[in-house]
């Protein structure tokens, strides 16, 4: 068992200091002087007092205990947790992006705005959708972003519709995106293959739906074979599609839900495209959408102007007085009067009357679009093929090494996820939860548990493309030995993880009552 590391307050002994500062060499005033009286401590904080070699050795130790993609398998069904390649770091903290500042004037930010630009180009190309924001801040931003182009195309019709269709299979936090948008919420479940069922998806897509909310692969990691005619369905009836694509990386340069009928897309930068996830973020999700959607696009929109033979007016471009895209606060009129010079400029587009507006202050999350055009730019056209068909790869072999020691009720092919039920586990004593933490002794973080909800004890396990066949091989011996010391002696899982720095808390009273300060 790892020793338990004390806190830094218990390593305090008084007298000892990390660093001495030099005398004061200034006039010394009192705080009084700068502070009023009520924002002044009435007694001195009680920090610690450590050398510099325990405060070292104590944050140093803390921080390899940290579970993350860069040392251990993350197999977390539906968040993708791809492991981030070095050199798309390296690529953001170059000076020319660091020392970027939005307030800056366009004629000095053309580098960033190509980058923005070009990126959304590929995306274009990758998804088969005309056109793309970058601003999101992550998915269900993204989700937000989306009904709210779904509302305004609907307004501009004189189209009043009240509902959103949204399978159970989708990920969760559709509803709540459609629902904070105003619209009533109606589920319709899976059929028998885990799939949509066609025959409810046209008894429920009335006048009266404004689109239905698809996650494809759905949250089992199947494709939806018949997405063509669940697009003509939303279609025939006068709706939009919107597709969640936080499983693009089964899709990837292999298959465009824009040649599927798809009308609204999301994409999870964090996801897809390798940049930092969750508390390492921050996200982005980017949004698609077909031509007639366009107009509804936040603004502003970043466009080429082409400088030697076309002249836009500045109230067109930068339409907030000539602002700048990352920050409408800079005159454009530079770029105009730049006339004559035969390169290309880019500038921000204001003229949008049916935009839904700004959704995210400057530009969005700019970082993690450095990335993750770094990305795409490393893997290149084929690389991204191989990646969606190595994502398959990988799932369909840990399916297939687990089957006969877990239950898998849908499909007898994965794309790049699957779920397993812990069912039979359950009824010889051990729960997906006590499976989850006993992963952590063998080194590995726990796959998805509980989600979907339409799987019993649910494990929802995603590889992606980058791990080895040797790591599959360790995850799938340490499940299978799991699976047999539940049938010979299900107490010894229940009670672990036994390797940890600590065990298993009560993890409610934990989120709801967490000790935040030492007393």
């Amino acid at each position: 068992m790892n020793p338990i590391e004390p806190l830094i307050f218990e390593k305090s002994s008084p007298g000892r200091r990390c660093f001495t500062l030099p005398a004061c060499d200034v006039p010394n005033k009192p705080l009084t002087n700068f502070l009023p009286q009520t924002m002044l401590r009435k007694q001195e904080a009680k920090l610690p007092e450590v050398s510099e070699i325990d405060v070292v050795r104590h944050f140093t130790r803390i921080s390899q205990k940290n579970f993350c993609v860069d040392t251990n398998f993350y197999p977390l069904g539906s968040c993708t947790m791809k492991y981030n390649p070095k050199i798309n770091e390296d690529a953001s903290c170059m000076e020319g992006f660091t020392k970027l500042h939005p307030y800056q004037p366009v004629e000095q930010c053309q580098g960033i705005l190509k980058l923005l630009y070009d990126f959304e180009q590929m995306l274009k190309e990758i998804s088969g959708m005309s056109a793309f924001t970058l601003q999101p801040a992550a998915g269900a931003h993204g989700e937000l972003t989306g009904m709210l182009i779904i509302r305004a195309y609907m307004e501009k019709k004189g189209a009043t519709r009240h509902k959103i269709i949204v399978p159970d299979s989708a990920h969760g936090t559709n509803p709540a995106s459609a629902a904070l948008c105003g619209y009533e919420v109606e589920a319709i479940p899976s059929n028998a293959e885990g799939l949509v069922d066609i025959k409810k998806l046209k008894a429920s897509f009335t006048r009266d739906t404004a689109a239905l909310m698809i996650t494809n692969p759905n949250t089992l990691g199947l494709f939806e074979k018949d997405i063509l005619e669940i697009c003509k369905i939303a279609h025939d009836a006068g709706g939009l599609v919107y597709c969640d694509g936080a499983n693009m990386n089964a899709l990837m340069g292999i298959a465009r839900p824009g040649d599927m009928g798809v009308d609204i897309l999301h994409l999870n930068l964090h996801k897809t495209f390798s940049t930092p996830h969750g508390g390492g973020g921050p996200g982005a999700g980017p949004i698609g959408v077909t031509e007639k959607l366009k107009p509804f696009l936040p603004i502003p929109r970043i466009e080429v102007l082409a400088t030697e033979s076309t002249e836009i007016a500045e109230e067109k471009i930068g339409g907030e007085n000539g602002r700048s895209p990352l920050l409408p606060h800079n005159s454009v009129s530079s770029v105009n009067s730049a006339a004559g010079v035969s390169q290309k400029k880019y500038v921000s587009n204001y003229d949008y009357p049916d935009s839904i507006g700004r959704v995210r202050a400057f530009y969005g999350h700019v970082g993690m679009m450095i990335r993750a055009y770094t990305y795409l730019l490393s893997l290149g056209k084929e690389g991204v093929c191989k990646t969606g068909e190595y994502a398959v790869l990988n799932a369909n072999y840990l399916r297939h090494k687990l089957k006969k020691h877990y239950d898998i009720p849908y499909g007898t092919t994965c794309m790049h996820e699957f779920v397993i039920s812990a069912r039979k586990q359950k009824e010889k004593g051990a729960s997906a939860l006590d499976i989850a933490k006993r992963l952590l002794d063998y080194g590995f973080h726990a796959p998805t548990i509980y989600f979907p909800l339409i799987v019993e004890e649910a494990m929802m396990i995603e590889p992606t493309e980058t791990e080895s066949r040797e790591t599959l091989d360790a995850f799938v011996d340490a499940m299978i030995q799991i699976a047999e010391n539940i049938e010979q002696r299900p107490e010894v899982v229940r009670n672990t993880p036994q390797t940890t720095p600590i065990g298993r808390p009560d993890e409610v009273k934990a989120a709801r009552e967490p000790k935040l300060k030492w007393e």
